[in-house]
């Protein structure tokens, strides 16, 4: 599970109610369904206007990005596989990394050996594997973009909202109980909306973009290896090289597990 989204949304919650608490709020003014539904289906609404329905697809799994973390190698496991492969592509040369390919777990990593092994020249490995990666950032940028767009528009239609709620006040305006109950309630809508704008819609957009740079600089990492294999140097440059993109800190952390090790 992604904690930070779960907690995230609890938090905005928790805010939101604590709020009402402290201005003593009755909570049932939340109870509203003409707000929820000009909000959350005009919301609906603005994203099946905006994109088509083959990126439209692709919501579930985006919801699955952010609220689950995908299982995969981290970064001191991915270079000392890369650094294995170059210990043996050095001794036993490219071809002897054939019997490996169907053992490699990445699919990125995958194809660049398979590139090597079929005696791919450096630049066309390296044109490969950087349209795959511009492909996925076009494709992980328009995802993103989804629920950015549904951030834009939320708040907006919570004034619309706002609007309709006033409108009913106003069919009241002889009845000064029910007027104020309908003015308190048609900024529900506008509550709503900037809640599920900029607590919600946003920030996952947000965390799309950080999960998306996240894989790339792991992909360009793979490329940097697979590169420097072709190229022949040795596996302690290879290392370097790898290292060399990732923070001090985390440099520090994989020297110091090879120490151990």
């Amino acid at each position: 599970m992604e904690l930070t989204t779960i907690l995230g949304v609890i938090v905005g919650v928790v805010a939101v109610v604590g709020a009402m608490i402290f201005k003593h709020i009755d909570f049932a003014v939340l109870l509203n369904p003409a707000a929820f539904f000009v909000i959350i289906v005009g919301t609906i609404a603005t994203i099946l206007n905006s994109f088509p329905g083959k990126n439209l697809k692709a919501v579930g799994s985006l919801f699955k990005i952010l609220f689950t973390n995908k299982k995969e190698a981290s970064e001191a496991e991915l270079i000392d596989l890369i650094y294995n492969l170059s210990k043996q592509a050095r001794s036993e040369g490219l071809l002897s990394l054939e019997a490996k390919v169907e053992e490699i777990q990445d699919p990125f990593l995958k194809k660049g050996v398979r590139l090597l092994v079929d005696g791919t020249g450096a630049e066309l490995i390296e044109e490969i594997l950087e349209t795959e990666i511009a492909g996925i950032e076009k494709r992980h940028e328009i995802n993103s973009s989804i629920f950015s767009s549904a951030g834009m528009y939320a708040p907006t239609l919570g004034v619309l909202g706002a609007v309709f709620g006033l409108i009913a006040a106003m069919s009241h305006i002889n009845d000064t109980d029910q007027m104020a109950e309908a003015i308190s309630a048609a900024f529900i809508a506008t509550i709503l909306g900037i809640f599920t704008g900029y607590v919600l819609w946003n920030p996952f957009a947000k965390k799309l973009k950080v999960k998306s740079q996240q894989e790339i600089m792991t992909k360009e990492m793979i490329i940097v290896g697979i590169l420097s294999m072709q190229n022949g140097d040795s596996p302690f440059i290879l290392k370097e090289k790898l290292l060399a993109s990732l923070p001090k800190s985390t440099q520090k952390k994989i020297n110091g597990q090879d120490k151990k090790g």
